[in-house]
């Protein structure tokens, strides 16, 4: 099959791709850390000693980050968003760029109608297996078939998606 010039034979942008799979791997980072700040941590209110008469500093919490135990100071918080925006050609582009770098090491395999009559994945494997494909693969289709869904997605290294579900990552 002659793969088209317009999409398969660009010149490839290496800093768009970057930028595409640092934004995929930014979304998918989850924002889950957090430590305590002063106010969070339990513990009383009262004043430790007086503020003047003992020659050393005045000191007014137990829960104040100088002191074991206490707050973290500007700590990693909860609430933050790792992602960050790409433009809609930009993303274009890298697609493009990213399936003409396969196409040019002559990586891209096209197979006609490939369906599973039933819910194994052991034929699955076989079946990849007879195509002599690499380690890594993708397959993609205009639309996933539910028994080649089921049958794939135990397998390890190997992801099935749709062309609208397609990522540069991938």
């Amino acid at each position: 099959i002659e793969l088209p010039e317009s999409f398969f034979g660009i010149e490839p942008n290496d800093h768009a791709i970057y930028l595409d799979v640092k934004q995929y791997l930014a979304n998918q980072r989850q924002a889950t850390h957090k430590s305590k700040e002063k106010a969070e941590i339990k513990g009383s209110t009262k004043k430790l000693r007086k503020q003047k008469g003992s020659g050393a500093a005045r000191i007014g919490s137990i829960k104040s980050p100088v002191l074991r135990g206490g707050g973290r100071v500007f700590g990693p918080r909860a609430d933050r968003d790792y992602s960050f925006k790409l433009n809609k050609k930009l993303k274009a582009l890298t697609r493009k760029s990213a399936l003409t770098y396969r196409a040019k090491a002559k990586e891209i395999m096209i197979i006609e109608d490939l369906r599973m009559d039933v819910v194994k994945s052991k034929d699955f494997v076989n079946v990849f297996n007879s195509l002599n494909a690499g380690v890594k693969s993708v397959f993609v289709a205009n639309e996933i078939d539910a028994n080649l869904y089921l049958s794939s997605r135990n397998v390890q290294e190997i992801k099935v998606t749709e062309v609208a579900k397609l990522n540069t990552y991938d």
